[in-house]
């Protein structure tokens, strides 16, 4: 496919599994692929660094590349540590240097941020929340994570947010420890998929539609909308991840159970639109995560341009 725009890199670390891709956007991925993320993380980057060399000399070099990482990692570009990976709960990934293992010597045009964050701006230029500039992307699978977009950037204080991992009101009667080795019973260890299947005794793939382990899934799930509609106030809210996309339903329990923890409270154009409008798919399906490494990589690269421009000859 021939295009003007410029080829990029993208690669997505997850919590299971990493995807590589190069191309300029989701009508123009020339080549894609997944690996498991594994333990071993030289093992995993090698691998990376290898499929993403092998196409850049069968399409040419990239001219930026991102990275979405699942965390916490390092976004104070002052840091000396900017670019690892921090405290994870992935066995064996803590503080490793993600940026400088596989972006140095193949680009300096650099795009790196959280996988959630990377899928929202993803959303946001192709997607779902196209002509939003305050919105949220939230991915429930391995782990959940949320991606706060204000004002058309992503959240950023001290460093990234972590909403996966807020405390919520546990369900009457529910006294079921949760997984997350951190919290126990934050969102993530009541309502990811490892939680869930945790609690039913079998992989979330066997559970049946009707098992109450997917009210208690929702119940905290709800919690997490509820408490970013009272804090940042979100013109929408995207709902991705494994668990989601294979649990279709679960969607239409959480926005019966976010108007009821609202109760009303809030009068809000976008909520009066109705449930539906509000809380949704993603519209990148299930590519909204690797293409959130490519929207990284594309930001790069246009942040890059007037620099480039300005240059002699």
């Amino acid at each position: 496919m021939t295009t003007s725009q410029p080829l990029l890199g993208g690669i997505e670390l997850g919590g299971t599994k990493c995807v590589c891709l190069i191309g300029t956007g989701p009508t123009d991925i020339r080549a894609q692929a997944s690996i498991p993320t594994g333990d071993d993380p030289a093992v995993t980057l090698r691998r990376l660094n290898s499929i993403l060399g092998e196409w850049q000399q069968a399409h040419g070099p990239v001219q930026a590349l991102g990275i979405a990482s699942f965390g916490p990692i390092n976004l104070a570009p002052k840091s000396p540590t900017y670019g690892f990976i921090t405290s994870t709960v992935k066995p064996g990934w803590s503080h490793t240097d993600l940026v400088g293992r596989l972006a140095v010597g193949r680009t300096s045009r650099v795009g790196f941020n959280t996988d959630v964050n990377g899928a929202a701006l993803a959303e946001r230029r192709w997607g779902a929340a196209r002509g939003l500039s305050d919105f949220a992307y939230v991915t429930v699978g391995t782990g959940i994570g949320a991606g706060l977009i204000v004002n058309g950037q992503p959240v950023f204080g001290c460093n990234h947010t972590e909403l996966g991992h807020v405390r919520v009101v546990r369900a009457p009667g529910d006294s079921w420890a949760g997984i997350c080795a951190y919290h126990g019973d934050c969102v993530e260890g009541l309502a990811s998929g490892p939680a869930i299947a945790a609690r039913a005794g079998k992989p979330a793939s066997e559970i049946p539609d009707d098992d109450p382990v997917w009210d208690l899934a929702a119940h905290a799930l709800a919690q997490l909308l509820h408490t970013m509609v009272l804090a940042t106030a979100p013109q929408r809210i995207i709902m991705g991840g494994g668990v989601m996309e294979a649990r279709p339903g679960l969607l239409v329990q959480l926005r019966r159970r976010l108007r009821a923890s609202l109760n009303s409270y809030l009068e809000l154009e976008e909520l009066g639109r109705g449930i539906d409008e509000y809380v949704v798919a993603p519209g990148l399906g299930a590519l909204a995560g690797p293409l959130g490494a490519l929207a990284l990589a594309a930001d790069a690269y246009s942040v890059a341009a007037p620099a480039r421009a300005a240059m002699p000859g």
